[in-house]
């Protein structure tokens, strides 16, 4: 019947009773543990299985549509309650048990009781939808980890109402956005109330007007994430939808996002009486807590800004997952001073002063403001996710620490890892299990090295898990999607003929240019002699989502699709819509191979095939990331050499050749090579090293501890020193940052010389003394430093180390520093001296600008690993 547009309709929910034997039900829903935990899901799928997929695996909203007669059936099952009862009691155990970080720091008064994760995404299930890709996933994972491990950790993150986009293509190829709406009180969240019971709120000033947030709480195991929500009646239609999509919006959207997200993030901490010891900055979006925190502590102390700069840098870790500038959130600088333009003052600073904490050059006044370089500029403890990514963010970066050799820029590196238990297929998880008799995974999930039980397990065995996870990944793809809307029409690949028993080659991801999705199309009589062999056939499942304003990324996916079509190969390759959780579950633990072809330096780490790689799927990819450091011959295979190329096009020539080599020469192969039993068993030998040698290592139980033990504990203890008696140690630190400051620009080598001439004999001395003037600096308050290293024909230098020198005396003008270092071994050497700042208060520290090298030029040279020999 039609309805007027302007009849009042008055809304109501029609909802079943939960009986009192399944209560528990409503508390494992409403935490987010379940995910990670097969039986309980399990438990979801029997309540109704159809539900279960028709809600996209909500169990919040399960238990809200089904039928009244079903659970009062339930009710009475006594197999289904025993199994519920084991469950709740895991999860109450689970928040209960002290953890690894309490047994391992018991008694440690300088451990962290508080570090608060900001992300601007989460990706903890495909329900709810807050994330885009691998950097909520990650931090989904990161989340998981600390539950178990029991860090006290808690998290920060933006509740959107229509969270990231729903991919679907057109029949041609073309990729089109829906984004639906999430009605909170059907997801796994709920309000944060004040003790009176009202729902908490903050604000955060935008240009002429408060725009006032709500605070969402969600439960991920043991660790609580507090999500912010703009969407409310007293702000305006415009600033309600600032949490409306992630990633959505033009770029002053994106600014009022991070306002909200750091600045009304710190507020919300504040309001439920919570301030952490430690801040994680997991990428810039939330850089803008860091101006709040030194705001805060300037307000109570009555600090200057570099005196509680000092301070809040010292807790804060930042995380970055970006190596191309083009990913960094970079504002104008007239953009920033319309929506911080209240900020200077509660600062002590300028706006000036306040951009230049965004350029990586303050003098250039023409730079953007940069989010990763205010985070930067703000903490004590950066890092990137791979040992290559670290040297990369090195380079990118090194301007901010002017003449510090790129290896010394204080950037260092934690490689990305992956959520055992959240990714590893269940039968698979189920035979390990077994293999370890006694040892259990769960109750000890610091020990990530019994996924090497895997090794004892017949081939047979895990060859059959693996064929079955094949099948049900190719069944997957052939299943409608019951969510999809009517008005789409049906999924396009779903009466595809892929083969269950073919090498099956999967690549996913976000489809940016960079990674090269089409790279295997590149030579296509080629690819489609491979792709048309009865004999030994091969198909490839494709996914991945394009930003919506990426027109290149949208261009290589209708690539694909229209290679697919003009080939008539809908049999051997597919591109799945939609590219989420649940379906990058049924890849990774499906596929054989795992394809990834970005350009070299340009991945961070990627996590996608250390999921595949868990669940034995050999890698096949280019040098970069993770896979730069994790890859050898027994765990999968590596496309190119690390070299460098002239131009893209050729490295897209050559690279593309290497993968066709690999699959005609090796890899189709080996899979086809089967014993008179019909096992590839120099295949699963690979399959079993790669879960062994890959799985205990690139897994966030060791990434979250190696968080904890490199930069959690540690700002922490710095924190803590500089804070004591009422900041007096922040207030020294900045006092020798000033006079270091006010001195430095006389500070010189007057005279350097050698003992001696000629070579150096092994078994001799190196001998060099350096006259030095410190212009009213004590000897305490710097270092006089000797690099050395081999330099080889090209001036190049290899295995740099550095050497204090030691003072020996001083007249009125200088003083005298000496180097006597023995020669071990022959060869080309060099020495550069150098002066930098010293003493405990920046023990630690790199400070920008503060490093005076002998021969230095009046201006700064260009970044160099280390400066010429002067000897």
């Amino acid at each position: 019947m039609p309805i007027p547009h302007d009849a009042t309709t008055l809304r109501y929910e029609v909802e079943p009773t939960l009986p009192g034997a399944l209560q528990p039900l409503q508390t494992i829903a409403n935490n987010l543990w379940w995910s990670w935990q097969s039986d309980a899901v399990s438990l979801f799928i029997r309540l109704d299985p159809v539900l279960w997929r028709s809600t996209r695996h909500n169990p919040v909203l399960m238990l809200k549509r089904v039928p009244q007669q079903r659970l009062d059936d339930l009710a009475k099952d006594t197999q289904y309650l025993s199994d519920l009862e084991e469950v709740a009691g895991r999860l109450q155990r689970h928040r209960e048990r002290p953890g690894w970080f309490a047994d391992a720091h018991a008694g440690d008064s300088t451990a962290p009781k508080t570090i608060a994760y900001f992300c601007a995404e989460f990706a903890l299930t495909e329900s709810l939808r807050i994330y885009s890709g691998g950097l909520g996933v990650l931090a989904g994972d990161h989340l998981k980890s600390a539950s178990e491990l029991g860090l006290p950790l808690i998290a920060v993150g933006l509740l959107y109402r229509h969270g990231y986009f729903q991919q679907y293509l057109t029949p041609d190829g073309w990729q089109m956005e829906d984004r639906p709406t999430q009605d909170f009180d059907k997801l796994p969240v709920s309000p944060v109330l004040t003790e009176d019971g009202k729902p908490v709120r903050v604000s955060v000033r935008l240009p002429k007007r408060d725009v006032t947030v709500a605070l969402w709480r969600a439960e991920v195991g043991r660790v609580p994430l507090y999500l912010l929500d703009t969407d409310l009646r007293e702000n305006t239609p415009e600033d309600r939808r600032i949490t409306a999509q992630l990633y959505g919006g033009d770029m002053e959207t994106r600014i009022q996002q991070e306002m909200v997200l750091g600045i009304a993030g710190v507020r919300a901490l504040e309001t439920i009486g919570i301030r952490p010891d430690v801040c994680h900055m997991n990428e810039g979006h939330s850089a803008f807590l860091s101006l709040e925190r030194i705001r805060n502590l300037i307000a109570e102390h009555g600090l200057t800004f570099d005196q509680a700069r000092q301070a809040a840098m010292a807790s804060h870790v930042f995380t970055t997952h970006t190596p191309v500038p083009a990913g960094i959130d970079r504002f104008p600088a007239e953009l920033v001073r319309q929506y911080l333009a209240d900020y200077p003052e509660g600062l002590k600073l300028d706006m000036e002063g306040l951009l230049a904490l965004g350029r990586d050059d303050v003098f250039n006044k023409d730079e953007p403001f940069s989010m990763a370089t205010l985070a930067i500029r703000t903490s004590d403890w950066c890092n990137g996710v791979s040992a290559l990514h670290g040297e990369v963010s090195r380079g990118m970066w090194q301007r901010i620490w002017p003449n510090v050799p790129q290896r010394e820029v204080p950037i260092g590196h934690v490689t990305n890892g992956i959520h055992a238990n959240t990714w590893l297929a269940r039968p698979l998880a189920e035979a390990i299990d077994t293999q370890l008799g006694g040892r259990d995974r769960h109750t000890r999930p610091e020990d990530q090295e019994v996924l090497a039980a895997v090794r004892d397990l017949p081939d047979e065995q895990l060859w059959a898990i693996h064929e079955d996870r094949r099948h049900k990944l190719i069944g997957f793809t052939q299943r409608e999607d019951p969510a999809r809307p009517a008005r789409l029409g049906p999924v396009r690949h779903a009466d595809n003929d892929l083969d269950p028993a073919a090498l099956t080659i999967g690549f996913a991801r976000r489809f940016a240019t960079y990674k090269r999705g089409n790279l295997f199309l590149r030579d296509a009589d080629r690819l489609v002699r491979l792709l048309r062999d009865e004999d030994r056939p091969i198909q490839f499942i494709i996914a991945g989502k394009s930003h919506p304003a990426d027109g290149g990324g949208k261009d290589l996916i209708q690539q694909i699709v229209r290679f697919t079509q003009a080939h008539g190969l809908a049999g051997r390759i597919v591109f799945l819509e939609n590219y989420n959780m649940h379906v990058a579950r049924y890849l990774v633990q499906g596929c054989d191979v795992w394809l990834n072809n970005p350009r070299r330096g340009m991945e961070a780490s990627g996590t996608s095939g250390m999921k595949a790689a868990l669940n034995g799927g050999l890698n096949c990819s280019i040098l970069d990331g993770w896979w730069d450091e994790a890859y050898n011959d027994q765990v999968g295979w590596a496309i190119g050499y690390r070299e460098e190329h002239s131009s893209p096009d050729t490295a897209d020539e050559v690279e593309s050749r290497s993968l066709y080599a690999l699959l005609e020469n090796t890899i189709i192969p080996m899979f086809y090579d089967r014993d008179d039993r019909g096992i590839p068993r120099q295949w699963v030998g690979m399959m079993k090293e790669s879960i062994a040698q890959l799985g205990p290592v690139y897994n966030t139980n060791r990434m979250v501890r190696q968080y904890a033990e490199q930069y959690y504990l540690p700002a922490a203890v710095r924190q803590a020193k500089l804070s004591e008696e009422g900041l007096a140690g922040s207030v020294a630190r900045a006092a020798q940052i000033d006079a270091l400051r006010a001195a430095w620009p006389g500070v010189r080598f007057i005279h350097v010389q050698r003992d001696g001439e000629g070579p150096v004999h092994p078994g001799g001395r190196l001998r060099i003394a350096a006259d030095v003037t410190l212009n009213g600096l004590s000897t305490e308050s710097v270092r006089v430093q000797a690099v050395l290293g081999q330099v080889d024909a090209d001036g190049v230098w290899h295995d740099a180390r550095v050497l204090d020198l030691v003072a020996e005396g001083a007249d009125s003008h200088t003083t005298r520093y000496t180097l006597d270092h023995p020669a071990a071994s022959c060869g080309g050497f060099g020495v550069a001296l150098r002066v930098v700042p010293g003493g405990p208060m920046v023990q630690g520290v790199t400070v920008p600008g503060l490093i005076r090298w002998h021969g230095e030029r009046a201006t700064a040279p260009e970044p160099v690993d280390v400066p010429e020999p002067v000897l």
